[in-house]
């Protein structure tokens, strides 16, 4: 076989093969995102089984402890609504009521439960203008 055909043939295929990769590899990255809701969308949405990702502020007076469990409220930012949440597992240390969380909730039949150790909470001051800055 002629040496300039072979370089060709190798070269399709290892074009062919680095397109394969990248168009798996932006398919993954696109499905693998999950969407956050706010409280009034996961009341609207949620069904028995299904697991979310639940955003919102921890709702002011509504964190206590039942045993082991950490129960709380977390609020629609934009909305006067809010989810009581039941959670098990590590909690941050920044958290407290007026705070700014993500956690992943699984709904049991109205009932939303907290999965162990992924509450997280959002730094305010990345999300804050510092004081005294100009608008």
């Amino acid at each position: 076989m002629d040496p300039h055909r072979k370089r060709v043939i190798r070269l399709s295929v290892a074009l062919t093969a680095a397109l394969l990769l990248a168009t798996a590899l932006i398919y993954v990255s696109f499905d693998a995102g999950r969407d956050e809701f706010t409280a009034s969308q996961l009341l609207a949405r949620a069904k028995p089984g299904g697991t979310y990702i639940l955003a919102g502020t921890v709702l002011d007076g509504s964190i206590h402890q039942e045993g082991r469990t950490l129960v709380f409220s977390i609020r629609d930012p934009k909305k006067d609504v809010a989810v009581p949440v039941r959670y098990s597992g590590i909690v941050p240390d920044p958290f407290a009521q007026g705070r700014a969380v993500l956690l992943d909730v699984t709904d049991r039949k109205g009932t939303f439960v907290g999965q162990q150790n992924s509450l997280t909470t959002k730094c305010p001051s990345k999300y804050q203008a510092a004081s005294g800055a100009a608008n």
